[in-house]
């Protein structure tokens, strides 16, 4: 059984004073907003989910991939600028990495739920 609308309209008055004091503020919902964003795009979530398997650099995840570099870095700078991922310098190359295991949860989380039977 599925239910749409109610059949009347009823004010629950407590319920939407309590709701609203929780609520998040619109500085969080836009930071929010533009964090699951990344993950709407496709490159950048093959990307993620090659660094969760290892810490790799721009020609490793270019040839993963099958793009150019131009095109990785371009990604990487905008996991970088949203904090997803961080870079090291070895010799003369750079390995990026998962910033932290929240971005592995939050794949994971994903996978599971489009998983579900």
């Amino acid at each position: 059984m599925e239910y749409e609308d109610c059949e009347e309209e009823i004010i629950h008055e407590e319920k939407i004073i309590d709701t609203k004091k929780k609520l998040l503020n619109e500085d969080t919902i836009f930071e929010v907003s533009n964090l699951y964003k990344v993950f709407s795009d496709e490159t950048r979530l093959k990307i993620l989910n090659a660094l969760l398997i290892s810490e790799l650099c721009v020609c490793d995840i270019s040839e993963i991939l099958g793009m150019t570099h131009s095109s990785i870095s371009h990604q990487l700078k905008v996991l970088r600028d949203l904090k997803l991922v961080k870079a090291k310098k070895i010799g003369k190359s750079v390995f990026y990495s998962l910033k932290d295991d929240h971005i592995q949860k939050i794949i994971e989380i994903g996978v599971e739920h489009i998983n579900e039977k």
